[in-house]
């Protein structure tokens, strides 16, 4: 209970803060837009109606709700007394951002304008480490990350494992932040989202045709599920891999995406970010600790999703049923 105290002066600011989320009457209203000026009038009266002014509003919404995710990462890590928990969070974004100027410097492109806002680390400080292979700015684990990717694409020149390489120490990395935060219901959570990752890479894998020495390399150990578990699914076909996830803890969140005896893939991601929403859930009854701060940035994640879905969505044409099927489980709602 000590530990959990230092979120007794946090939680009433989540509180307050949750008040900027959407509620279900408004996402009611936006499920049943028509057109991009129905969605306007119904954020016109939202925390997002600064970025619907603008007539042709689409493209300046993209960007402003990037402005308001950083802004809201800021946030987070002033309340929070214990900054490896938002880590927790933005660590995926630091490790896209990783990708996409680390490909950028080997392949001489400009691949700036992938950068995304993470909350602490600005692109400059991560272009300058890359280049330079040394920064007193980065965390002593990015900086090794940098090195090793470097290393590697200089012996192997393969584009594709800068991805496979920042992929495994991101999971690493969010699971060893769980465990040294010491909290069981965000360790439970981060094996969760790990094992979900491995499921969907290890599909993938079966689906492609993958060695086992190639899916050993991008499946992580960080997971409840030990990695040879998969392994043992390599070469064989995706009705047996299926079987084995459906008799798994996850079987009651994949059961409905099997169809013909595969996972849809499509879906995956939909489902692996609902397990997250579902498991917040419980924060509205919890009133200490850090699950209502876990759970205000998750929602916070999540409509942020949902909203460039349907923004996209309707400035492209597609139908309200197809936006619904994507779109991402709302807690409480």
């Amino acid at each position: 209970m000590e530990k959990d105290s230092l979120y007794n002066q946090v939680n009433p600011l989540v509180r307050v803060k949750e008040g900027e989320l959407l509620t279900k009457a408004q996402w009611e209203q936006i499920e049943n837009a028509s057109s991009l000026d129905a969605l306007r009038a119904i954020l016109s009266s939202t925390f997002y109606a600064d970025l619907v002014k603008e007539k042709d509003y689409a493209d300046y919404f993209m960007d402003g709700l990037e402005d308001k995710r950083s802004e809201f990462f800021s946030w987070a890590y002033e309340v929070a007394p214990e900054k490896e928990l938002v880590d927790i969070y933005t660590l995926r974004y630091t490790f896209h951002n990783l990708k996409a100027l680390t490909k950028g410097q080997l392949t001489g492109r400009n691949l700036d304008y992938l950068y995304v806002p993470d909350g602490r680390i600005e692109m400059s400080v991560m272009k300058s480490a890359i280049a330079s292979q040394k920064s007193s700015l980065l965390p002593d684990y990015l900086m090794e990350g940098i090195l090793e990717v470097l290393d590697y694409f200089e012996k192997g020149n393969i584009l594709q494992g800068i991805d496979i390489i920042y992929d495994r120490l991101y999971l690493t990395r969010i699971k060893l932040l769980a465990v040294k935060l010491g909290y069981p219901e965000l360790l439970e959570n981060v094996e969760g989202f790990i094992d979900l990752s491995n499921i969907g890479i290890m599909n993938r894998g079966i689906l492609q045709k993958q060695t086992k020495t190639f899916l050993s390399t991008v499946l992580s150990s960080s997971g409840s599920i030990e990695k040879n578990a998969f392994l043992n699914y390599a070469g064989t076909s995706q009705k047996e891999f299926t079987e084995f996830v459906l008799n798994t803890k996850y079987h009651y969140l994949l059961a409905p995406l099997v169809k013909d005896n595969h996972l849809d893939i499509p879906q995956f991601a939909v489902i692996k970010d609902n397990y997250l929403t579902d498991f917040y859930s419980r924060s509205k009854t919890v009133a200490f600790g850090p699950l209502p701060l876990l759970a205000l940035i998750n929602a916070k994640e999540v409509e942020e999703k949902n909203l460039r879905l349907f923004v996209a969505g309707l400035n492209n044409g597609f139908s309200k049923e197809l936006l619904k099927g994507r779109m991402r489980k709302i807690s409480g709602l």
